[in-house]
Order: C-alpha cells, then sequence, then structure tokens
C-alpha cells in the first residue's frame, strides 16, 4: 500500500511548483489519495488541502487563492498546483489518501522557497 508523491524542488520567492501524488496497484486495489499535508522544521504537520470524494475542497488560510489542489480520477493521481510561493511555504509536503478504511501516508516531497 503505497502513496508517491512528487513534483518537490528549490523555487525563488513567487515561483511555483505543482506536486502529484501516486498510488502504486496492490492486487489491483489502490489508495484514494485525498489530501495534502505539509510539515515545516520545527513544526507540527499541518492540513494544507483537501478534497472530499463528491469534489469539495477546503483550503489552509495560508494558502487560499494561491494553491489548487486537483484529482485525476481516471490516473488515480492527486495534484496540487502552488502559485505565489513564500519562504513560509518552506517544508515536506505529504500526500495522505485511505486504502479502505486504512489511513496511507505517502513519503513526502520537499518544498524549498528561498532566493
Amino acid at each position: 500500500v503505497q502513496l508517491q508523491a512528487s513534483g518537490g524542488g528549490l523555487v525563488h520567492p513567487g515561483g511555483a511548483l505543482r506536486l502529484s501524488c501516486e498510488s502504486a496497484s496492490n492486487n489491483g486495489r489502490r489508495v484514494k489519495p485525498r489530501a495534502w499535508y505539509r510539515q515545516a522544521p520545527g513544526k507540527e504537520r499541518e492540513l494544507v488541502a483537501r478534497m472530499s470524494p463528491g469534489g469539495m475542497v477546503e483550503y489552509v488560510d495560508s494558502v487560499k487563492g494561491r494553491f489548487a489542489i486537483s484529482r485525476d480520477i481516471r490516473k488515480n493521481t492527486l495534484y496540487l498546483q502552488m502559485n505565489s510561493l513564500q519562504p513560509e511555504d518552506t517544508a515536506v509536503y505529504y500526500c495522505n489518501g485511505l486504502f479502505g478504511s486504512l489511513n496511507v501516508w505517502g513519503s513526502g516531497t520537499l518544498v524549498t522557497v528561498s532566493s
């Protein structure tokens, strides 16, 4: 049961990145990715954005208007488009999903915003 996050990197303030979260098949079953979290150095992990099965989205206040969560149901992939990145967005970003009733965390991808 795996979730693989990718797309992180080093970007200047004001730049953009798109994160992807994919699920590997487990005997034909896949984790359903549903949310992005992040954890900055010395801080607790926080919810960044999530999408309900019906498509309703929710964002933490600090990213509203800059980040957008989306998904490709056919590919079972969750995305996070991050625009106007700021140094305070620097963190390891994790995707989260469900495998049945099991809560699953992805591997994380590092986003560094620095000049």
